[in-house]
């Protein structure tokens, strides 16, 4: 039963669901070379969509290349990472990899790892540093590969919020829209897991890549979609849940992809035949205590006001914060405090501003939280 339902990584197969429209429009931006900026919630499913275009992709018309830059702290860390992907991903022959760091990256000597197995994949280490290597030809690698080979490449690149963290990160953006904006047979696809930091760098019109490409806002899955598809997970295992409750464990979670699969895996474990009300009850505990480590942590170090507002939005406030009768009631100190608690919340991805007010950004977490 293990592959009943897939969550904590990209999903692929008979594991993804629905997604239809925007599978049709990123497809084809990437089969015409058209940037594109992916913006959600986390939980939503956006690395899972990307990779699955990728494999819809026909090789002959791109070459689809994925990094996750997560782990990149300094632009020199993700100059690394960016010409490793492209070398390693748009050819399968280690010959040609060397080839095209020879021929493209010419001052780089590449260091070649490979497994006890022969026939195993290896790694590849280009030690690139500032004093060795200016940026530019990292930046025209995949356009001068793409030349080569005649084909265009899509570079799509997830955690692109890390670029914001980087010292002199304006200076590191301004080089990479310079650079990649006059490519004719490379596109790229920038998207991440924090809404907030991500809509800055794409709308804020005094950034470097404001406008940089086909901006998608990837909202949740309906429910009508998600149905069949947790019926019939269900029913592959010898198992039977009523549509009506499969429509319940999307309401618990607000459909966020992630938790959907992860409570619908819980509700299986506890299920012997049929589903019923009071094994989604035992699941929902379950998947809040499985994330409540991952809460609390994102908790520490909030001040008393921050908690504050959020036990508000937990109770429902989402408008009216300025009010006498809410400030005393939730102890939220003055009107001026009103705002810095605000930003402080939003910029940690805790909360997000919406047309009608403030609400958790976690259905999960404002669950968890309104039971502590």
């Amino acid at each position: 039963m293990n592959d009943a339902f897939i969550y904590g990584y990209a999903v692929e197969g008979e594991n993804f669901t629905d997604r239809e429209a925007e599978t049709k429009r990123l497809k084809a931006n990437f089969e015409h070379g058209v940037n594109t900026l992916l913006i959600s919630n986390r939980r939503i499913g956006k690395t899972s969509l990307v990779r699955h275009v990728g494999r819809l992709v026909n090789p002959k018309k791109a070459t689809v290349v994925y990094l996750d830059i997560f782990d990149c702290r300094s632009e020199y860390d993700f100059y690394n990472k960016l010409a490793t992907a492209i070398l390693q991903q748009t050819s399968s022959k280690l010959d040609s990899i060397l080839q095209n760091a020879k021929n493209f990256l010419s001052r780089v000597s590449p260091k070649i790892s490979m497994g006890p197995d022969p026939t195993s994949e290896f790694s590849l280490s280009l030690g690139i540093t500032p004093k060795e290597y200016a940026p530019e030809q990292i930046l025209e690698l995949a356009e001068n590969i793409a030349k080569k080979q005649k084909k265009r490449i899509v570079v799509c690149i997830d955690e692109f919020q890390q670029i914001g963290e980087f010292p002199d990160s304006l200076s590191v953006q301004k080089r990479l829209r310079g650079a990649w904006q006059l490519q004719q047979n490379v596109s790229y696809c920038l998207f991440g897991s924090k809404k907030h930091l991500l809509t800055n760098i794409f709308q804020n019109k005094s950034m470097p890549f404001y406008q940089f490409g086909d901006a998608i806002y990837l909202g949740v899955i309906s429910t009508e979609n998600w149905v069949p598809f947790i019926c019939g997970k269900f029913k592959k295992h010898g198992l039977r849940i009523d549509e009506e409750l499969a429509s319940r464990i999307c309401s618990e979670v607000e459909n966020y992809s992630s938790y959907v699969q992860q409570l619908a895996w819980l509700v299986m474990l506890h299920t012997e035949r049929e589903v019923s009300s009071e094994i989604i009850d035992v699941a929902m505990n379950e998947l809040i205590a499985q994330n409540s480590a991952l809460f609390m942590q994102q908790t520490e170090g909030l001040s008393s006001y921050q908690m504050n507002m959020l036990r508000a939005i937990a109770a429902g406030i989402h408008n009216g914060f300025l009010s006498q009768e809410v400030l005393e009631t939730y102890r939220l100190g003055t009107k001026s405090n009103i705002p810095r608690i605000k930003k402080a919340l939003i910029d940690r991805d805790i909360v997000e501003q919406r047309e009608t007010g403030l609400y958790i950004s976690d259905p999960v977490f404002n669950k968890w939280f309104r039971r502590f």
